[in-house]
Parts: structure tokens; sequence; C-alpha cells
């Protein structure tokens, strides 16, 4: 068995995903990475970056709420104009060339969310504590904040408070003010800003040891891949 890894949200920036692999020195056969979503939107290679998505052999796709912009306008729907303005526009630019029906399959078959033995939770935005799983829709798991911003109410404070049942959740979807993942209670926070001029993270779930890209603003120098969330 290889090691597993979880990664925050790539929003296009092929360059920090390959610098992030690259320095974890990542098996493409053996070991697992679990994406927190939002591969599209933002910075200019989207399509590059589902492409080295697709080589990792146990590869686990967690549903962003900017991938379900992007799938809808891959199946031939109308481009939202919200969605071009929130970093669509570069995910357009990147398939000048056309879609690769792979990649349509991609994010069709991405997940809601993951449970791995039965107590860690990978999800893109956030649950409501207070309800079952099987009794939330997308729009909690994709969008929702409430979860990461009660977390980070606690961080660095000395608490043994527990948010939900699980014994550890993964977060995407908010960046946080810092320059690597954070543990807030029981919740690590993973969207360390690389849609923003933040830089990707890139964590070892077992060991918890971190690879960072460098800031994505200086992998894509002029380029105009910021945008509001």
């Amino acid at each position: 068995m290889g090691r597993i890894f979880v990664m925050g949200d790539v929003h296009g920036a092929f360059n920090a995903l390959k610098q992030c692999l690259d320095r974890a020195e990542f098996d493409y056969q053996n070991d697992t990475l679990i994406n927190l979503g939002d591969v599209s939107d933002g910075w200019p290679q989207t399509k590059e970056c589902i492409d080295e998505l697709l080589k990792i052999e146990n590869l686990i796709y967690i549903l962003g709420n900017h991938d379900t912009w992007t799938l809808n306008w891959m199946k031939g729907h109308l481009a939202d104009p919200l969605w071009l303005s929130q970093g669509g526009e570069a995910t357009v630019n990147s398939y000048s060339h056309g879609i690769p029906k792979s990649h349509i399959s991609f994010l069709d078959r991405a997940r809601p969310y993951y449970i791995l033995d039965n107590n860690r939770l990978f999800v893109h935005a956030g649950i409501d504590p207070l309800r079952s799983m099987e009794d939330q829709g997308l729009d909690v798991f994709l969008w929702d904040r409430t979860l990461a911003r009660t977390a980070l109410n606690f961080y660095q404070s000395e608490t043994s408070i527990k948010l939900t049942t699980f014994s550890e959740v993964y977060l995407g979807h908010t960046p946080i003010p810092y320059e690597s993942p954070v543990k807030a209670c029981e919740i690590w926070l993973m969207d360390t800003g690389a849609g923003w001029s933040g830089r990707l993270a890139l964590m070892e779930i077992n060991t918890k040891e971190v690879f960072m890209s460098d800031p994505v603003t200086e992998l894509y120098p002029g380029a105009k891949g910021r945008f509001r969330k």
C-alpha cells in the first residue's frame, strides 16, 4: 500500500499541481490522492490539470462548486455569465481545441463526499453536523462555509470541542489566511488560496507532512487568475 494524500482547490494551476506532486515524490501507481474539488476556473490550465489527474491510478475526486459550472458548460449548456466572471473564462480558453470526452466523464463521476475508514470525511465545502449525510444535498457539500468558519473560530485555542461525529474532516472551498493547511478542532482546512494569490497544498494524511507549491502568482506571472468566490 502506498501513501494517502489530500489536496486543496487547484483552480487551473497546473504548474502548482505538478510542483506539489513532484515535491512529494508522488507515486502515480501506488499512492492515493484525494482531491477536494475545484480543479477548474481561475488560472489558465484546467485542461492540463485534468490530464494530469487522469494519470493517477488511485484518484478519489470530490466534486466542487466550480466543477459543476464547468461540467454544465462541457455538456453543451450556455456558459453562465457569473461562472465566466468567477474564473470560468480561463477554463473555456484552456479548451480552445475541444473538450475530451474523458474530461466530461472525469467530472461526471466526481463524488459528493468520501469517507475513509468509516471515520475520516473528505468534502469540498462542508456539512451540517446536525443532519445525517443522507439528508444533506449538494448545496451543502459544495457551497456551505458554516463548518469551516466555525472551526476557524477555534483555531489556536485550547479546546477539546468536536464539531462533528468524524475523527477528521478535510475541507476545501474556504480560503484560509495561512501559508499551509491548518487544523481547528477535528477540521483540516486545505484551501490555502491557490485560486487567488496563495499556494496549493498537498498533505499526507497519516504523517501530516505538507508539500506546498510556490505562490501561484509567481508560477503564472502576468496571468489574471484571481476571482471572487
